[in-house]
């Protein structure tokens, strides 16, 4: 009997104990750290979009998590500052919203889990070993934004057939800037259609590079991704329509700003599905073993608005693809 009593116990512990622990889990709220390059205000869907994915998982902020939200302003040289601020918060997570934020989060811990949400090239950067086994403490989704870019100028030169000269507005210190280059030159040799390389890497050179294409006689303009392009896409987009210059962007927000053209990833839908990163961690998941998503949602947006006000017809093979035509 005595033994019995002794098994009963010990069972009686576990089960116990077993309990409190679920309990403990149960209330315990996890820290979040969501670093962006941009500003609050140009991030405001992306940041809806994520915490969308995470209501529709059961998090509430408050509740069972706690979102700290850092933005470096459109001045990448604040990264790591931030980065290593979150790490000192002692966050479950780091969320990146860009390369360059990966890079500055990397730079910061080894050790804590890192979710990026629009990583152009993860395996051609060095941000992880592989797509399917990326290793380290980073693993989420990548944007294809370099492969986008030949696309983009395709476009462009479908708008205006007898394209000459194509202005590449970008920032050369962006992870991935390199990349987009060669896939832009080779739609370009394709194409026959020259080339103007603009580097943008702080606010105040948006107006000087918008002199230089006008002396070039650039006929068209193409935006890259960048965060300190993206805090200026409001004098980016009237500097394009004041030279008359059709452009296509990398986002949707150039567009609702009144921009002519978008052709790219949805990052609202890649912030949405990091949600699911973020659940799969906090329940005990290594992002060394999550495989990186490709993206499955693209974006075809055309402004008529801004095609009437620089004087341009928009093809009707064109608009009939466009996801979105903004009249």
């Amino acid at each position: 009997m005595t033994k019995k009593l002794l098994i009963w116990l010990l069972v009686s512990f576990f089960i116990a104990s077993d309990s409190v622990a679920q309990e403990q889990q149960a209330g315990k709220i996890s820290r979040i750290g969501y670093l962006h390059g941009a500003t609050s205000s140009t991030m405001a869907a992306r940041n809806e979009a994520f915490q969308q994915g995470l209501r529709a998982l059961g998090y509430a902020e408050g509740k069972n998590i706690v979102i700290e939200w850092r933005y470096a302003e459109g001045k990448p040289d604040r990264l790591p500052a931030l980065a290593a601020e979150l790490v000192r918060l002692k966050v479950d997570i780091i969320v990146s919203a860009g390369a360059a934020v990966t890079r500055a989060a990397k730079a910061a811990t080894s050790t804590i889990p890192i979710v990026m949400t629009n990583e152009a090239d993860p395996v051609g950067s060095g941000v992880v070993a592989s797509l399917a086994r990326p290793g380290g403490n980073i693993t989420g989704l990548s944007t294809l934004s370099p492969e986008l870019s030949g696309k983009q100028l395709e476009l462009l030169k479908e708008v205006v057939p007898k394209l000459p000269r194509v202005a590449v507005l970008g920032t050369s210190s962006n992870p991935g800037y390199a990349q987009a280059l060669k896939e832009i030159e080779l739609a370009a040799a394709a194409l026959k259609v020259k080339l103007q390389y603009l580097d943008v890497l702080d606010s105040k050179d948006v107006d000087p590079v918008f002199r230089a294409a006008s002396k070039g006689r650039a006929g068209a303009l193409l935006v890259l991704p960048s965060s300190v392009l993206i805090t200026q896409r409001t004098q980016i987009v009237e500097l394009a329509l004041k030279n008359r210059l059709p452009a296509i962007y990398n986002r949707s927000d150039y567009v609702e700003e009144g921009g002519l053209m978008t052709y790219s990833t949805s990052l609202t839908d890649l912030d949405r599905r990091a949600a699911t990163y973020v659940d799969k961690i906090l329940k005990g998941r290594m992002p060394a073993d999550l495989p990186i998503e490709q993206p499955m949602k693209f974006e075809f947006i055309v402004n008529l608005k801004a095609a009437k006000q620089i004087g341009l017809t928009i093809p009707p093979a064109v608009l009939a693809r466009a996801d979105r035509v903004i009249r």
